[in-house]
């Protein structure tokens, strides 16, 4: 198999090849965010997953594809639970709902462990440029689906006509992902309530 050729099987798979394909990826995700890329090893994915280290090569090829199988992974779960209010977000009332949920969710984590995304790209970006591409494919769409909303405010007229909603939805995620960054560094969710309360508030003064 040439090197960094991910195996791309799933449609092949059986029933119980896909069910263990999951439970590694799973497994690995779960990993990767209590101990980082570099601090999980296939020995540690081997025994968290039961599986043996020929499986893991079988279904990801090496632990580089793996990676990115994870950064795919961890973006679906993100943006997946957020779905139901990502996909709406044209009212202040619907960025006030999705803020809600945000925060709820880290208090539900205990602040811990940041976005699984970002944590991900941080530790990537400078060392694997493949990763770092995956990584802000996952933020393109998680930027696009804020961006969606706020453009559908601004075609109803119910922001300025002068507003840019692109910038504002790239300054929502900024401010997501800032606060997210705090909040799991302080361990309290008042960082990541400030920096979205005043993005949400500035979109609220640009209203007609």
């Amino acid at each position: 198999m040439p090197s960094g050729e991910l195996v791309d099987s799933a449609p092949r798979l059986t029933r119980k090849g896909q069910a263990t394909r999951e439970r590694i990826l799973a497994a690995s995700a779960r990993l990767m965010f209590e101990h980082g890329v570099a601090g999980t090893s296939t020995e540690d994915v081997q025994a968290a997953a039961g599986v043996s280290t020929s499986q893991i090569y079988h279904y990801f090829g090496d632990k580089r594809m793996l990676v990115r199988a994870v950064i795919a992974y961890q973006t679906e779960a993100v943006l997946g639970v957020q779905q139901p209010l990502l996909s709406r977000l044209d009212s202040l009332d619907a960025l006030g709902a999705w803020r809600d949920f945000v925060v709820e969710l880290q208090r539900k984590h205990g602040c811990a462990g940041g976005c699984p995304i970002g944590s991900l790209g941080s530790e990537l970006a400078d060392s694997d440029p493949e990763a770092r591409a995956e990584v802000a494919a996952g933020f393109a769409r998680w930027e696009q689906a804020i961006r969606d909303g706020l453009r559908a405010m601004h075609s109803r007229g119910e922001l300025r006509a002068e507003v840019d909603p692109d910038v504002l939805a790239l300054a929502t995620l900024a401010a997501l992902q800032g606060g997210l960054l705090l909040t799991q560094i302080r361990r309290d969710t008042r960082a990541l309530e400030a920096a979205l309360d005043t993005v949400i508030d500035h979109i609220g003064s640009l209203t007609s």
